[in-house]
């Protein structure tokens, strides 16, 4: 092997020939190959990945043309290259072939995370991360690992793996969080979830909730609200009035609006009752998402069971009458009245206590205030459906 070829850089080497890259082109798993040498590969009818072994869910193969402009810029400059950037790039490759390695320490991989974290924040050492494809290896090292119950090393190591990959998510493409279509990475998701910590299962919310914003990750975000013991696992992270439940308000934000049938199960689970005490506990924080719990709320009382979970707690309609007029929260005073609308429609036992509640007088003051014009029309719209109510029995008001 002559000079020029003991000094071409790691990251331009071939992992199946160890020959420079001629043609660069990377798999779904992130991994990066010469074109040639991965297509034999192929040809030979293997449907895996050479370096990592995972099972190729999609076989194409993707040009990676910053890889390409780098080498051609290396082989321009005479083999020579900005020390800093040659120095950045191999040391990312470094912590990547470290990660991958199954012989690297676990103690050794949370320091590469750690790195990993400080490097996220850099927008060009962030930009490297993202073209040596760390998104789907990061995902793999969390949700690769398909056991019943999970070490704490491991727990703790998974939580990290899953914090530097919400770092990268809002710079790459969706796609890559398709790789939990599989069923054995579900798995993972729901054992992590359910023995997790909270900041974990925070975590874990936020990356439901990234599956919403693209059509790349529909099928995906389709797939977890019809998960019932996700469902599950989500109404009782908020039942349990810990520092995660606004993400988990979040999330069930997210699943409930993708199809009815996770609403329906989302009220099986008893959402209805904890969507309830989590507005009223959030009456004594300045900053909370009752705004939110109370649209989910609303969308709920579509179903007929979700009404009459409401009608059964002894706080619901309270709940929502004292929500109708609040100075500052006029979002939530549309999705009051909008839930009352709903419910008195039908129902004779709603409105009467609704006006006992003092309805009448919350919907007057509502109709005062700087309101939408929305808002205010879905008001009067509730006042006109009450009056019936209150002109029979006037000492209802």
């Amino acid at each position: 092997m002559n000079e020029a070829e003991m000094t071409i850089p790691y990251l331009f080497r071939c992992p199946i020939t160890l020959d420079l890259f001629k043609d660069p082109v990377t798999l779904c798993t992130g991994q990066t190959y010469d074109r040639s040498s991965i297509e034999k590969w192929l040809a030979a009818g293997n449907l895996t990945c050479p370096v990592t072994m995972q099972k190729l869910h999609d076989p194409t193969i993707v040009p990676n043309h910053t890889l390409r402009h780098l080498i051609d810029h290396w082989l321009q400059m005479g083999h020579q290259f900005d020390p800093e950037e040659l120095a950045r790039i191999d040391s990312v490759a470094a912590i990547k072939h470290g990660l991958e390695s199954r012989e690297t320490a676990l103690e050794t991989k949370l320091r590469m995370l750690e790195n990993i974290r400080v490097l996220s924040e850099e927008s060009s050492s962030r930009s490297c991360l993202i073209q040596l494809g760390f998104l789907p290896l990061l995902l793999e090292q969390v949700f690769g690992k398909a056991e019943a119950k999970i070490s704490e090393d491991y727990a703790k190591f998974a939580e990290q793996a899953l914090f530097c990959v919400l770092k990268l998510l809002p710079f790459c493409e969706l796609e890559s969080l398709n790789t939990l279509l599989e069923e054995s990475k579900l798995q993972s998701f729901l054992v992590l979830f359910k023995h997790g910590s909270s900041l974990m299962k925070m975590n874990l919310c936020q990356l439901i909730e990234t599956t919403s914003s693209s059509s790349e990750t529909r099928e995906l975000c389709s797939m977890l609200g019809k998960t019932r013991e996700l469902l599950h696992e989500m109404v009782q992270l908020v039942h349990q009035n810990c520092e995660a439940s606004d993400a988990g308000i979040k999330a069930l934000w997210t699943l409930s609006s993708s199809s009815d049938s996770n609403r329906e199960t989302l009220v099986a689970e008893g959402a209805v009752d904890v969507l309830i005490a989590y507005i009223l506990r959030s009456e004594r924080r300045e900053r909370s998402l009752a705004p939110l719990a109370m649209a989910i709320l609303e969308k709920l009382l579509a179903l007929d069971s979700a009404k009459e979970a409401l009608m059964s707690n002894p706080n619901g309609i309270t709940t929502l009458v004292k929500k109708v007029f609040r100075v500052s929260d006029h979002e939530s005073s549309e999705n009051a009245v909008g839930s009352l609308m709903t419910l008195c429609c039908g129902s004779l036992q709603a409105r009467e206590e609704a006006i006992g509640d003092g309805v009448l007088t919350q919907l007057l003051l509502l109709l005062q205030s700087q309101c939408s014009g929305r808002t205010k029309t879905k008001a009067r719209m509730l006042l006109k459906l009450l009056r019936s109510k209150w002109v029979d029995d006037p000492n209802l008001v």
